[in-house]
C-alpha cells in the first residue's frame, strides 16, 4: 500500500506514511523490529487524514466497524490513542 501512496500521491508522502501491512516478524517479506499490531492498518498514519483500510471481505466487514467507530470518536473530541505511529520509511 506504500507503493500506491507513492503512485496516487506522491513519494514523500509515501515516505511519511513507513510500511504498511506485517507485524515485523522478521521475515524476508515482512522485517522487523516486531510491531505487536499490523503497521498503519485501522489507525491514523503519519500524514494526517489519511488511513488504510483492506484487506479480504471478512477483514473488511470487520474493521471498517472498528475504523468508523474511531473517526467517529475523533469527529466528537473523544480521545482515541494508538499502540504507536509507524516511523518514517525509505526515505532518500
Amino acid at each position: 500500500m506504500n507503493g500506491w501512496v507513492a503512485d496516487i500521491v506522491d513519494k514523500e508522502t509515501a515516505d511519511k506514511v513507513g510500511k504498511v501491512w506485517g507485524l515485523g516478524s522478521d521475515t524476508p517479506k515482512d522485517p522487523g523490529p516486531w510491531e505487536g499490531e499490523l503497521r498503519n492498518m485501522w489507525k491514523p498514519t503519519q500524514q494526517e487524514a489519511l488511513w488504510f483500510h483492506g484487506g479480504n471481505l471478512h477483514q473488511s466487514r470487520h474493521y471498517s466497524h472498528h475504523l468508523a467507530m474511531q473517526l467517529k470518536a475523533r469527529m466528537e473530541g473523544i480521545p482515541t490513542p494508538v499502540f504507536g505511529l509507524q516511523d518514517v520509511h525509505h526515505t532518500g
